[in-house]
């Protein structure tokens, strides 16, 4: 009889790519020792959601054939909707851990604001559950992901067993070269932001539309202890992300408080 204190954890697995992308197959594939995994997924791809949630439409919840063991539904909610639904409705206990992705393109850096991958890590957090979002940097679905699999393993097994300071998720990616990586390193998000973000183009009525593209700038691509570096030198990177954005007053310079010019009202 399987008791409170012998039970396997429950994992809750989610992602932004949608149900049906190879690579939360593989995330399944690579934990499925570590407990008992149920996976919420949104039914089509929901990147660049971050935290949004769905508001305005009724969400559906469907249960599909179980893969490995682990039983499926999708949503057609955002990857935070994800989390919430298995929470509230899919789930018949607390989850042990979250685990989100493996996303297919780059969550390094600022990236980290604007993901889907990281939004269900972060609704993970917020729900004060250990929780790790997995990346990897090529945006090809057919990629090999075989070679990350003793990280993610090394990763999920350490968290289970010693959980994460309270208000903290992980943010792990992986680089894309031919050769896997062979070390993975804790290291910070690098300073840098996206330009020309938008390709204009006309349709055939004369209309103009916008495609969102660009190119991203490292600020400090000569720094050793950024996420950009590592990925950019085959190195597996691990940045710890805080949920709580409040800036510490205690350390704001003068400066800076003198420009918020705050108004007192009698």
């Amino acid at each position: 009889m399987m008791t409170m204190e012998n039970r396997r954890p429950l994992i809750l697995v989610a992602n932004d790519d949608g149900i049906n992308a190879p690579g939360v197959r593989r995330l399944i594939d690579f934990i499925s020792e570590f407990g008992d995994i149920v996976c919420v997924c949104p039914d089509g791809p929901r990147s660049g959601q971050s935290m949004a949630i769905t508001m305005s439409d009724n969400l559906r919840l469907t249960r599909l054939d179980d893969y490995n063991g682990a039983k499926m539904y999708a949503t057609t909610g955002t990857p935070v909707d994800c989390v919430k639904l298995a929470i509230y409705e899919a789930l018949d206990r607390r989850p042990d851990l979250v685990v989100s992705g493996i996303n297919h393109g780059s969550n390094a850096a600022i990236n980290v604001l604007y993901s889907g991958t990281m939004g269900a890590a972060f609704e993970g957090c917020a729900f004060g559950i250990p929780s790790v979002g997995f990346s990897v940097t090529s945006h090809d679905h057919g990629f090999d992901l075989s070679g990350y699999e003793r990280f993610v393993k090394d990763v999920v097994a350490k968290v289970l067993a010693e959980g994460l300071p309270e208000g903290v998720c992980l943010n792990v990616n992986f680089p894309s070269e031919p050769t896997p990586p062979t070390e993975m390193r804790l290291v910070r998000a690098c300073k840098g932001n996206w330009s020309d973000e938008y390709d204009k183009h006309i349709d055939e009525n004369g209309e103009p539309y916008y495609v969102l593209t660009g190119t991203f700038t490292n600020e400090e691509p000569e720094s050793t202890d950024t996420d950009d570096w590592c990925l950019n030198h085959n190195i597996a990177s691990i940045v710890a992300v805080a949920l709580d954005r409040t800036v510490d007053l205690s350390t704001m310079n003068s400066k800076l408080s003198q420009s918020l010019k705050l108004v007192k009202f009698e």
